[in-house]
């Protein structure tokens, strides 16, 4: 039992992205992914952050998404053998959306660089 922690967190992310993909079929929330899971210690919460491909308001897919979260947490409660099911903490992650505006701007820096060096 040294990662009981780990193994829990790894579990409630694989079943959460399984019930989001394969059970729920609401148009407004798109794709969504979910990147990571943080559960306290007394396994009573667990944030689960989120983010959604192919949709143009990720938030409004967050509202979407937390509508859904007493079916998210029955149908986990009948997929996990834990004794008791964390409450869910949906949290829009926008690591992605980060890093996509850094690689705009790198690939931005990278053609003025080279405007410059043929000038």
């Amino acid at each position: 039992m040294a990662n009981r922690s780990g193994r829990v967190k790894a579990l409630i992310q694989k079943n959460i992205s399984d019930i989001l993909t394969r059970e729920i079929h609401n148009a407004h929330i798109g794709l969504p992914s979910v990147n990571e899971v943080v559960v306290n210690d007394d396994y009573s919460v667990a944030k689960v952050y989120v983010s959604f491909l192919g949709t143009k308001y990720p938030h409004q897919s967050l509202l979407e998404l937390n509508k859904c979260k007493g079916f998210v947490r029955t149908s986990l409660a009948k997929k996990m053998d834990i004794f008791k099911v964390p409450e869910l903490i949906f949290i829009y992650d926008e690591q992605f959306d980060k890093a996509a505006k850094l690689d705009a701007a790198l690939e931005r820096e990278a053609k003025n660089l080279a405007d410059a060096k043929k000038k």
